[in-house]
């Protein structure tokens, strides 16, 4: 027998974007039922960007320890312990999960459902026992590792990012099937702990950023022994008792690679499959569910949120979009999203982080624009600490319009920040050198290559002529 309840809103999916929805409404005094058929936290926690920085952090220390320098500290080969790796990347997400317990979110006055969701009609949700019908429902059900068809693929084990850290086992020679971020954070990753690594990639390795920015990511990668084959096509994968063999194919050349281990990073797919979307009479299509960019689906009543939209597959996107949620379901507010202002980041060693548009996609828009770069070299805390690969470049328009930023090197993910911020405020390149930067930190190259807009200006011989004169006058 099943129970209707009647929520003001129904939360599908207890990942990021569906959580934080949850929490702010239960805590404006919402009634909110959340469904989730898996773990709390959703990928983010359990699969995703908490390991895969815990991961990083570990790999990272044992980098330091073998990697020669010029501090007058010896370099020593450190001894890896794939078993404590792996307690530590469980440690980060163990201590974390509380915040997302079901526990919290009951404590908050929200009834949480552990059963998988679907749509009865429009405005029925069935889980489990539960039918909810609420005034407004949410889906944030998120994604999954896509597998492409490549022959062979389905008679081979082999890892994703669902279960790369449960491995608890060195690994000899690991091939990864794919060169976005997912792919080249775990080839550094895998290398540091002490792994042969080869990254196949179909296009581009960090084909969706500056090629400038991502020359000088790859050329890391590659000095610490990473093998990267570009437009490379898999034609066949097998397994026998000496390890994987993959039948590549560039251009008209035939070859093989062989390793112990495969992980594919080839991107993601929505979770839509079993919300029985047609009964509710949600448009969708293979990339995700469509949405406005108010968030709202083709059903007014439903909002759908996070990587199941397939916009920017981004923790911070999901949680951005779930305020303008909050704000359109409770308050009855205009709001819409601007994905102008998401930044996004890859955590490889050097960082890759970006915001805004492209030089290609501002010089199509705007035609004049400025393209102003300020390298590492020139900071002297990037000095102090040996960290001088990199550089900012700026994207501005004639005017001064901050249109976009990419940042190669140490802590681009945190530098990019003060950017996010003044897209956000729509502030012009000036006020980026009006706020004053403690001595030494690598934030004062975000404001001298803001001052190189200026450069120009100081040189003209009329202002000079004028400062002669003003010099002259006592």
């Amino acid at each position: 027998m099943s129970h209707v309840i009647t929520p003001d809103l129904c939360v599908i999916g207890a990942g990021s974007g569906g959580l934080s929805v949850a929490a702010a409404a239960a805590q404006l005094g919402v009634d909110v039922v959340l469904i989730e058929r898996g773990r709390m936290g959703g990928d983010c926690l359990n699969t995703g960007c908490v390991p895969s920085k815990a991961l990083l952090a570990a790999a990272k220390r044992a980098h330091l320890m073998r990697a020669p320098n010029n501090f007058g500290v010896a370099p020593v080969q450190p001894e890896i312990n794939y078993q404590q790796v792996h307690n530590h990347v469980m440690s980060v997400i163990n201590a974390i999960a509380p915040n997302d317990s079901v526990e919290r979110f009951q404590g908050l006055g929200v009834h949480v459902i552990q059963h998988e969701a679907s749509f009865k009609d429009p405005r029925t949700v069935i889980a489990g026992q539960y039918q909810i019908r609420a005034r407004r429902t949410i889906i944030a059900t998120g994604s999954s590792p896509a597998i492409p068809p490549i022959a062979g693929l389905e008679n081979v084990n082999f890892f994703t990012n669902e279960t790369i850290f449960q491995n608890e086992q060195p690994i000899p020679h690991l091939i990864i099937i794919g060169g976005g971020p997912i792919g080249m954070e775990m080839a550094q990753a895998h290398r540091r702990l002490g792994s042969k690594v080869t990254v196949l990639e179909a296009m581009k390795a960090l084909g969706k950023d500056d090629p400038e920015l991502t020359a000088v990511v790859l050329e890391r990668l590659r000095d610490e022994g990473i093998e990267i084959h570009e437009e490379i096509r898999i034609e066949e994968i097998t397994r026998d008792v000496t390890g994987i063999t993959v039948k590549v194919m560039k251009g008209q050349e035939r070859g093989e690679l062989k390793g112990s281990h495969l992980l594919v990073a080839t991107g993601r797919r929505p979770n839509i499959e079993r919300l029985n979307l047609e009964a509710a009479g949600i448009k969708h299509d293979r990339r995700g569910i469509t949405v406005n960019k108010g968030l709202v689906t083709s059903n007014r009543r439903v909002f759908a949120i996070g990587d199941v939209t397939g916009g920017l597959q981004f923790t911070h996107m999901a949680n951005y979009q779930a305020g303008i949620v909050i704000r359109r379901a409770l308050f009855r507010l205009w709001s819409k999203q601007d994905t102008r202002k998401i930044p996004w980041v890859t955590y490889t060693d050097p960082e890759l982080a970006h915001i805004g548009m492209t030089e290609e996609q501002a010089d199509k828009k705007y035609g004049k624009i400025h393209v102003l770069r300020w390298p590492y070299a020139e900071n002297d805390r990037a000095q102090a600490e040996a960290k001088t690969d990199g550089l900012v470049k700026l994207i501005c328009s004639k005017k001064g319009k901050i249109l976009g930023v990419s940042i190669v090197g140490d802590h681009a993910g945190e530098l990019i920040q003060l950017w996010s911020f003044a897209i956000a405020a729509g502030m012009n390149v000036k006020a980026m050198t009006d706020f004053v930067s403690p001595y030494p930190t690598l934030t004062e190259i975000n404001k001298r290559v803001a001052y190189t807009y200026f450069q120009p200006k100081l040189m003209n011989p009329m202002l000079r002529r004028f400062i002669r004169l003003l010099a002259k006058l006592g």
